[in-house]
């Protein structure tokens, strides 16, 4: 499923620019907290993931991926003016799932909503959890219930989301020429937009204006997004085969690395390599 590279593992697999591709797979969501063992019970309570640890310290793993808790002494900045929009889990029955994270005593920032006609599928419903420190937490109709997608805003959609298979093996259902054109929902912009991904992680990136409509406050007089660095969810991470090796081909394809070794991602994003699975 994802292209393979480094080194002697070069086997032939290539970008949509016919240069060969990291492959990657989708490791953590790291995130900022005031109190990462209550944000560690809220997770595992709500969610279907469960208390685990990694390289020592406390934390959650959600079925591939983890979930990894940074302590800071005041909270973190949560409003959205960063690529990152929200991390989502699915449920089979949203409805039910509703109610049984209100009888949990879940805040919600939006109650259960109907998008059926967007999502061109009957029945389908999504409400947004204010999570610890308030990081925005999606629950969709799925076909599961598990941590299933990460969803991204970008200046440019298409480019960004060709930056994930270029260069991390991110995979897409669809065909390129990628489309392009504007489309609104409700009075909303949600295209030109790109759905990937990454093992069992969907990564979704809708245009930069649809958070200005979104937010419209926080976004007034904003033309761009602010660094991932110290927000509430402060960065993603991908797993390689080998850190310095991937680094290397990554700076050698003109990629911006920062002196802490952390990816200069689309839009602000930090993407930190770790080694192995």
């Amino acid at each position: 499923m994802k292209p393979r590279f480094l080194g002697a593992l070069l086997v032939g697999c290539f970008s949509l620019a016919g240069q060969p591709v990291v492959q990657a797979h989708f490791h953590h969501v790291h995130l900022n907290s005031t109190d990462p063992a209550a944000a560690i019970e809220f997770y595992s309570t709500h969610f279907d993931c469960e208390k685990g640890e990694y390289q020592g310290q406390p934390a959650v793993r959600a079925q591939k991926s983890w979930l990894l808790f940074n302590k800071v002494d005041k909270a973190p900045p949560s409003e959205v003016v960063s690529t990152i929009w929200h991390i989502g889990w699915g449920a089979e029955d949203m409805k039910a799932t509703y109610q049984k994270e209100l009888d949990l005593g879940a805040r919600f920032q939006t109650p259960i909503t109907d998008i059926s006609d967007l999502a061109n599928s009957p029945g389908f419903y999504y409400a947004y959890v204010d999570g610890p420190d308030h990081a925005l937490i999606e629950l969709n109709t799925a076909k599961h219930h598990h941590f299933g997608h990460l969803h991204l805003f970008s200046a440019d959609p298409v480019a960004a989301g060709v930056w994930y298979i270029d260069n991390f093996g991110a995979t897409t259902y669809r065909k390129p020429p990628f489309p392009n054109q504007p489309r609104f929902y409700k009075g909303f912009q949600v295209a030109p937009s790109m759905s990937l991904m990454m093992d069992n992680v969907n990564i979704i990136i809708f245009p930069m204006e649809h958070a200005s409509q979104t937010f419209p406050d926080i976004w007034k007089g904003r033309d761009r997004f602010s660094s991932t660095k110290g927000r509430v969810i402060d960065h993603i991470a991908f797993s390689v085969d080998d850190v310095k090796q991937a680094t290397a081909a990554l700076k050698a394809k003109g990629i911006a690395v920062s002196a802490d070794g952390f990816i200069d991602g689309p839009d602000g994003i930090r993407i930190e390599l770790v080694q192995g699975r």
